[in-house]
């Protein structure tokens, strides 16, 4: 079996879907469409702007999505399961045909608003944890005074804590006391899958009722329990828990792997899902497709 598995924010980088824009007539017709949609010229921010410009969440969750959902239609891919790393589950629905291209991209434009909303309103951070088990990183941050959750199960050894900015560094210092090798800040505008997301998700909650899912071709493992779906209905219910849920990425693949999938194929900027995936499981295919 093989499946297809989509980055999230964090992978954009200038110049991405360039390629794709140039030398694809299906693609080229797919970014002026988004262009109409959204309402301005991202492709001209994605080509051509500056990293400041691109970090902005309206902006950067837009790109990431654009970039893998027209590499994945204009690669015709054909998946026995597709997952996506938070914002990339919406590239991953596309790709499995559970949401046509308009409606996804809308969808992820009005997510990356509302969380900017979201992070306005209740400011807060995210640390990545090194080398520390769950178990211990759970009950730590259950301890800490404040809102402080683990926030994306990466892989084995690498968790990321969310949360209000004074609760995460006290919940890092007592991580490293209890064994971590690091606790390292993101360089993130808020406190993603976590408590203080729950603004956005009623947003999100509203959108999505109003937009048509169908069943996809293939299961989509998604990240709120990393079991794999087919009912339109359930997948959006866990679209709208993913804002203030963990990502359970490490658990996602693990199914997958025990499922049948052998050969993993990440689309869109960057590396990052596939050398998790090779933290997680060292016995499956990985590769990465970025340009046409």
């Amino acid at each position: 079996m093989k499946a297809y598995v989509f980055p999230g924010q964090g992978a954009q980088c200038v110049g991405m879907g360039k390629d794709l824009y140039e030398k694809s007539d299906t693609a080229r017709a797919m970014f002026e469409r988004a262009n109409d949609i959204l309402g301005f010229r991202i492709t001209d921010i994605m080509f051509s702007g500056t990293a400041e410009e691109l970090r902005r969440t309206d902006v950067t969750q837009p790109a990431v999505f654009l970039h893998s959902a027209i590499l994945a239609t204009v690669l015709d891919i054909e998946p026995d399961a597709v997952a996506g790393h938070s914002l990339g589950e919406f590239s991953a629905l596309v790709a499995c045909g559970a949401l046509n291209f308009e409606d996804a991209l809308v969808l992820v434009s009005k997510r990356a608003q509302a969380m900017q909303r979201a992070a306005e309103s209740n400011p807060g951070t995210m640390s990545a944890v090194i080398n520390l088990d769950n178990t211990t990183i759970e009950t730590i941050c259950a301890q800490t005074e404040g809102v402080v959750v683990a926030a994306n199960y990466n892989c084995p050894g690498q968790v990321v804590i969310s949360g209000e900015v004074n609760a995460v560094s006290a919940a890092s210092e007592a991580l490293k006391a209890a064994g971590a090798r690091r606790c390292l800040p993101l360089a993130v505008g808020g406190a993603f899958h976590s408590p203080l997301m729950a603004e956005a998700e009623a947003s999100l909650a509203q959108a999505i009722a109003q937009t048509e899912f169908s069943s996809p071709r293939c299961p989509i493992y998604q990240n709120v329990d990393a079991q794999p779906h087919t009912d339109p209905q359930i997948i959006k219910s866990n679209l709208i828990a993913q804002l203030t849920q963990p990502v359970r990425w490490a658990q996602s693949v693990q199914r997958m792997t025990s499922d049948g999938v052998q050969s993993f194929t990440e689309v869109g900027t960057g590396t990052v899902l596939q050398g998790l995936i090779r933290k997680i499981s060292a016995e499956v295919d990985v590769l990465s497709v970025s340009t046409i």
